[in-house]
């Protein structure tokens, strides 16, 4: 990442680097909007409020999830659903735009940077792909915050280090995160991949040889579940799951299920590992561990559950 910060009549002025090319932030932005699917998770986590959100998915007012809802309060941003609506973002007067995660393209950028300063993605990570700490750091910097995210990200950091530590049998062990539907794998450049990595467990070659360019999920032939069955093998929630997961006919056969290493996790835990923000990583570590737990040990009797997750293919105790 790289920015520049001076300061200018009294007020810092930061300039930020994208895939566009470079935003200049004069002062502290006041009306902000996000226009990233999972941005606003960031800026609430910095103590702002944004004037506008862009709607993801969920049953949640605004469409914030109950790990932000806290600092969400009682404010009633206004809230972008589907396409970026440029009128009603210059309805709202913001005096920045952040769209890290937003599907932005570059004439939407042109046209919203003549509204207010629009900070883009970088061109490396592709549309979807930033992690966590550079679009927190980002964030943070454009607002006018960065100790605070920097702080945030060293809490965090320190929490997955220690885990790490406590947990050596994780390392250079397997591990998937995927969708029974459509039977997939998420790679190590997206962001629910991303940390199981960072817990220790390594996505496999097979599932990385498969991506192309910046794309971050791969799908996997049901006749091959080689690529999948790994150490411990996290599926995202879906519709009636445990049906999907029993109309994989090859899934009997596999090691994951035979050893009771499969974890099934709701919508709101899939929701906070997609979202992998500073708030919605926090919430998903505390329901993701145990269950982590009962799932790498390799004995099909360690049932575990939780309010938000279970370990499947082992039998009840």
């Amino acid at each position: 990442m790289t920015f520049s910060a001076a300061f200018a009549c009294g007020a810092e002025t930061v300039s930020i680097q994208h895939r566009f090319g470079t935003t200049t932030i004069d002062g502290t932005p006041e009306r902000v909007v996000s226009l990233s699917y999972i941005g606003h998770d960031y800026v609430l986590a910095l103590g702002v409020v944004p004037v506008g959100l862009r709607y993801w998915y969920g049953p949640h007012p605004y469409g914030v999830w109950p790990w932000a809802q806290d600092a969400l309060g009682d404010a009633e941003p206004a809230v972008i659903y589907g396409d970026i609506d440029v009128e009603q973002i210059a309805l709202l007067e913001p005096d920045l735009i952040l769209g890290q995660a937003s599907g932005m393209t570059e004439r939407e950028y042109n046209m919203l940077s003549t509204i207010a300063p629009t900070v883009a993605p970088l061109a490396e990570y592709g549309d979807y792909g930033t992690p966590w700490q550079v679009m927190h750091e980002r964030i943070g910097i454009a607002l006018g915050r960065a100790d605070t995210a920097r702080e945030q990200i060293s809490a965090l950091e320190e929490r997955i280090a220690k885990l790490r530590q406590d947990h050596p049998e994780w390392q250079g062990s397997t591990g998937t995160v995927g969708w029974p539907v459509r039977i997939g794998a998420f790679a190590q450049q997206d962001i629910r991949g991303r940390l199981i990595a960072d817990l220790g467990f390594a996505i496999t070659p097979a599932v990385n040889d498969m991506v192309r360019g910046t794309n971050f999920y791969v799908i996997v032939p049901p006749e091959t579940l080689e690529p999948i069955d790994t150490d411990i093998l996290i599926w995202m929630d879906s519709p009636n799951p445990e049906a999907a997961l029993d109309r994989i006919q090859l899934r009997p056969m596999m090691r994951a299920v035979r050893e009771g290493r499969e974890i099934l996790i709701d919508e709101e835990l899939s929701s906070a590992m997609s979202h992998s923000s500073p708030l919605s990583l926090n919430f998903a570590l505390d329901y993701l561990v145990p269950v982590i737990v009962a799932a790498a040990d390799g004995n099909p009797r360690t049932h575990a559950r939780n309010a938000h997750a279970k370990t499947v293919g082992a039998p009840d105790e």
